[in-house]
């Protein structure tokens, strides 16, 4: 059973991940395609750097008694896969978190248009009930309902 400890972690670690991710809509809940595609290329590109190193005698496996002993190649734990995806998971969650932060600090959400540069800061949008955007009827320089100037 203690076997089992650390792949154990590693899986609470990447659910409480997609808590996060699923109370912010940060990536798998935003645009789950995108985000495993990220996760899985990041997964990928980090395992063929540890074949690499362990190929060149640069990476060993440690013993632990926390890990399973199931290894995918010689010197490679099962657990180093999940180490790799919390790892990218992470990363992706807190770009994505850093992104949104800094857009809502500028103003904006993310990935929306910047407002024009004659539009004033704190001016309100002039969408009204019917959800077309503009000057309100009442505003200055608005036109009529025949389309001509006041």
């Amino acid at each position: 059973m203690i076997g089992l400890a650390y792949l154990g972690a590693l899986l609470v670690s990447i659910g409480g991940i997609a808590l996060l991710d699923r109370a912010h809509r940060l990536a798998f809940w935003s645009d789950w395609r995108l985000s495993a595609a990220c996760v899985g290329i990041g997964v990928a590109a980090f395992l063929a750097w540890d074949l690499a190193g362990l190929a060149l005698g640069i990476f060993a496996r440690g013993d632990s008694p926390h890990m399973t002993g199931i290894l995918l190649a010689p010197e490679l734990p099962i657990e180093e896969v999940g180490f790799l995806t919390l790892l990218c998971y992470t990363a992706l969650a807190a770009w994505r978190a850093f992104d949104r932060w800094v857009a809502e600090r500028r103003g904006a959400a993310p990935g929306a248009s910047r407002p024009s540069s004659g539009s004033a800061p704190g001016a309100s949008s002039g969408t009204g009930v019917t959800g077309r955007t503009g000057p309100t009827p009442d505003a200055p320089g608005a036109t009529g309902a025949a389309g001509g100037a006041r």
